[in-house]
This record gives C-alpha cells, sequence and structure tokens, in this order.
C-alpha cells in the first residue's frame, strides 16, 4: 500500500468505509475521507484492519497537501468509487 491509495476499513466503528491513505509508518496507516477525517487529522488504522479497495488512487503529492482543496478533492474521488461499486 501507498499514499493515495483507496482502502476498505474492515474493523472498528468505520466498518465497510472507503478512505484515501494520507501518510503511512511501518505499523499503521492514517486515513482520510476529507468530511469527518480530514487530511490534517486523519484516523489511525492498523494494516491488519483495512484492505485495498481498488487499483485506482490519487496523486501522492495532491493528497500530501494539507488544505482544503486536498480534502474536497478525496471526498470528490472517493465519492466517484463507490458510484462505481454499487
Amino acid at each position: 500500500m501507498k499514499i493515495g491509495d483507496v482502502v476498505l476499513s474492515k474493523a472498528g466503528k468505520e466498518k465497510g468505509q472507503l478512505f484515501v491513505i494520507v501518510a503511512l509508518d511501518d505499523k499503521y496507516a492514517y486515513l482520510s475521507d476529507g468530511k469527518r477525517l480530514k487530511t490534517y487529522k486523519p484516523k489511525k488504522k492498523s494494516f491488519k484492519h483495512i484492505q485495498k479497495f481498488t487499483n485506482l488512487s490519487l496523486n501522492e503529492s495532491e493528497v500530501l497537501d494539507k488544505n482544503e482543496r486536498a480534502n474536497a478533492l478525496i471526498r470528490k474521488f472517493l465519492s466517484k468509487i463507490r458510484s462505481e461499486h454499487v
């Protein structure tokens, strides 16, 4: 997994929701949905509790931009993916 990938949460209160990875470290991925979980305050989730959802991904430089434009881009991108997979 890499920054910009779309993942599906497999556990926790966000189970079944889609997110974009905005940061990574050794044990955790930091996730954003652009609405409740912004890029500047992402959800920390263990790799065992997420799975890659699609091969589509956002450009890493767009995701790392910590402003509202990045959050809007994430919201729009996730909405497009949800509509394609319904």
